[in-house]
């Protein structure tokens, strides 16, 4: 069912509010600019991670390929990056694996449950249980000329889209009715403090979906923060993208460290 939400902000999944923003600890403002934007300078691009740093999963279910299944990965020495009330936590990971079976494909699966509000598995040994300082937005899709910028740790984070607009079409949601947006040769470039832009996300087509900002916060505590996004390039496939700042280059401010792909087509 080619159905597509649009999902507002608040760490993953969260309802829309207006345009004000809620102050998690040192977080201090967030603000949205749709317009012409004049760039700063492209002084580099973020370089493609083709092999993950440590592998992430989903609640979700998963197919075999070639005899083997991502859920069969998960340890309980996995951290549970999860949300509870108006609170973010990195605890250690309580899930549950059940067998199940896709009718689209006609094979057995394994399906990861989580008695949390799971936003993602992570098996990552150098994180730190307890809570996690997260940004709250009012807006999870930068669509081409939009701008989002906010402020964390007294540092001024600016997240920018390019692309090419393709069509318009209503669809309808769980939300109700909604717009979607074809969109081509996407790119997101990210600055600090109106330093030169890095380039770290660029998609060249969607088939019924877009990119998502699904998480900002500070999930590796180096006071820097990091983000989450999906990044599914079509509608029968469930895509997330970590970046951290600990891992950054030398002159960079955040770098992919691990991707998920889902597909569930038939």
């Amino acid at each position: 069912m080619k159905i597509i939400g649009i999902v507002l902000l608040t760490f993953v999944l969260i309802s829309c509010g207006n345009s004000s923003v809620t102050k998690v600890k040192k977080i201090a403002s967030v603000n949205t600019v749709s317009q012409e934007i004049t760039p700063n300078p492209i002084v580099s691009s973020e370089k493609v991670v083709s092999k993950n740093d440590f592998e992430i999963l989903l609640v979700n279910s998963y197919r075999y390929w070639e005899g083997e299944n991502p859920a069969n990965k998960i340890t309980k020495d996995w951290f549970d990056l999860y949300k509870r009330g108006d609170k973010y936590y990195l605890g250690k990971a309580d899930f549950t694996i059940e067998k199940g079976y896709d009718e689209c494909i006609g094979e057995s699966t394994r399906m990861v449950t989580s008695k949390n509000k799971t936003v993602l598995f992570l098996e990552y040994s150098d994180l730190k249980l307890g809570e996690v300082d997260a940004l709250k937005l009012d807006k999870s899709k930068i669509w081409p000329k939009e701008k989002i910028t906010f402020q964390y740790n007294n540092i001024n984070y600016s997240i920018r889209a390019e692309g090419d607009f393709v069509s318009s079409d209503k669809i309808l949601s769980d939300e109700g009715e909604e717009i979607l947006q074809d969109v081509k040769n996407y790119k997101l470039y990210i600055s600090t403090n109106n330093d030169s832009e890095i380039l770290f996300l660029e998609e060249e087509s969607f088939n019924d979906s877009f990119v998502e900002l699904l998480f900002v916060g500070d999930i590796d505590r180096d006071g820097k923060l990091d983000f989450i996004f999906d990044a599914s390039r079509d509608y029968e496939e469930k895509r997330v993208v970590l970046y951290l700042s600990s891992k950054a280059k030398e002159g960079g401010i955040i770098q992919k460290v691990s991707e998920i792909a889902i597909q569930f087509d038939c």
